[in-house]
């Protein structure tokens, strides 16, 4: 794929919520996440939730350490999450890249989100 093939950088006012910040990482990982280090990507998103706290933004946010996230996977897969939901998927990715399993299971996680109005 050519630079001219790729969507162009969307400015960080116009990714509406976490997801849509999500989707400019999975689509530029290597401008977000070093070395595919999805304890980066942990990092990266406490900061967006912790943002979004003290700037008064009302957008559920379930990336936190603990956090609605985590429970779902502890309750899907009964993975302990004493390291984080980075550290539980890196531990149990085998030969998938800890990154793609993310985007597979946040995906999954998402579809059993309600609507949000």
């Amino acid at each position: 794929m050519s630079a001219s093939d790729r969507l162009p950088l969307v400015p960080p006012a116009e990714y509406g919520d976490t997801w849509g910040m999500l989707e400019q990482v999975r689509l530029r990982s290597g401008m977000w996440v070093r070395e595919r280090q999805l304890r980066d990507l942990q990092a990266t998103l406490l900061g967006y939730g912790i943002a979004l706290e003290v700037h008064g933004i009302d957008e559920p946010f379930p990336f936190y350490p603990g956090g609605h996230f985590a429970a779902w996977l502890h309750e899907r897969f009964g993975w302990g999450m004493s390291c984080g939901w980075a550290g539980a998927i890196e531990e149990i990715s085998g030969t998938e890249d800890p990154l793609d399993l993310f985007f597979r299971l946040a995906d999954e996680y998402r579809g059993h989100l309600p609507a949000r109005t």
